[in-house]
């Protein structure tokens, strides 16, 4: 039950700052919003504004829509051709193409928006586990026990440049392989100055080898620590890009088939996660719902017609031909988006599916 209403909850909010994206900049490009919906298919609950947007609950909750004025659908694939000209001044598809254009990436972006929100308070408020640049433990025959590194000692520069934590002592040993650096180190109430030359580790072969630097000692203490409001946003804006950063390099080793794609998880594996990390508090359920956010904005991104990145694909050409491509042409496109979308979500079922056993037990009754 609990991993039912944390996936409900986490997706509905989600799905609900992604829409209002949208439904906020349409309205501020005075566009007429019709309906806002947080799942698909017949409506549960709803009610009408003042504007006369329909806001509603639908049945099936795994996703949503913002219909705008003049649209055949909730994709904005078509628009109605019996509006005249004073209805056509709030119907979506006779704005300009930088309003339909922002009207499309605020989705995205209004979930970019609250996963460095998200990230933000947890850094600033529940702060954060870590590491102190102190010695825990010297790995024996390494460039650290050759320099004569002891556990307990703390590292408080390395080439006279000040650190704080053990994060930025690996950066700066990381990018000096095989270099002599010179380490300020405090030992009980001595200080000491220390030359180590991190060992050269490469990884990889060709041109996809990289070669770093390793001292060969691990942090010997973890302290909680909140960021200042300032170094918190920039630590929220940080980790932000870089799930967009780990999430682009893992699609390309997916297709370069040097990762696995059962990796890619469906709703069944979302729903199972949100019920774990929400039996393990409110901060891991915020941090979840903080990846998730950067995924979905991603996800809406892809240049698959359906999709926000697929529209502004169309609105390119547009831009490019000086007229928008044709209905039919648009409407080809949006059929194979779909195509593509379904199989999508099938495939990464499927491997949902595997990853909890299914298959394999129903293999083992047919075994039976």
């Amino acid at each position: 039950m609990v991993t039912v209403l944390a996936f409900l909850f986490v997706l509905s909010v989600l799905v609900f700052v992604h829409e209002f994206g949208h439904y906020w900049v349409a309205i501020k490009a005075g566009v007429k919003v019709e309906s806002f919906s947080i799942g698909f298919g017949p409506e549960i609950v709803g009610w009408n504004d003042k504007s006369g947007t329909r806001w509603k609950i639908s049945a099936l909750p795994l996703g949503g829509y913002v219909k705008m004025y003049g649209d055949m659908n909730p994709a904005s694939a078509g628009m109605r051709d019996d509006l005249d000209a004073e209805e056509s001044k709030y119907a979506f598809h006779h704005k300009g193409l930088l309003a339909r254009a922002a009207i499309v990436f605020a989705g995205p972006l209004a979930n970019f928006i609250f996963a460095i929100v998200i990230f933000t308070v947890l850094f600033a408020f529940v702060g954060q586990q870590r590491a102190l640049p102190v010695v825990g433990e010297v790995t024996p025959d390494s460039a650290a026990a050759a320099a004569g590194l002891q556990p307990n000692d703390q590292i408080v520069a390395v080439d006279g440049k000040q650190i704080e934590w053990f994060d930025e002592l690996y950066v700066l040993i990381h990018e000096k392989p095989g270099q002599q650096v010179d380490l300020t180190v405090k030992r009980g109430d001595n200080t000491l100055d220390i030359q180590a030359t991190p060992q050269a580790i490469t990884k990889g072969e060709g041109p996809n080898s990289e070669t770093f630097g390793r001292l060969g000692i691990s942090a010997g203490k973890v302290v909680s620590h909140r960021d200042g409001i300032f170094d918190a946003i920039g630590h929220g804006v940080n980790t932000t890009f870089g799930i967009v950063t780990q999430t682009f390099s893992a699609i390309g080793e997916m297709i370069a088939g040097t990762r696995d794609s059962s990796e890619l998880g469906g709703p069944i594996r979302i729903a199972q996660m949100s019920g774990q990390v929400a039996e393990s508090g409110i901060a891991p359920l915020l941090s979840f719902m903080g990846y998730l956010s950067v995924s979905l904005g991603l996800i809406n991104l892809l240049p698959v017609p359906l999709l926000d990145g697929g529209h502004l694909v169309f609105y390119l050409i547009e831009a490019l031909r000086g007229k928008p491509m044709s209905a039919k042409a648009q409407e080809y496109g949006f059929r194979l988006g779909a195509g593509l979308v379904f199989s999508l979500i099938i495939f990464a079922t499927w491997n949902d599916l595997s990853h909890l056993g299914v298959w394999n037990f129903f293999k083992g009754l047919a075994g039976g």
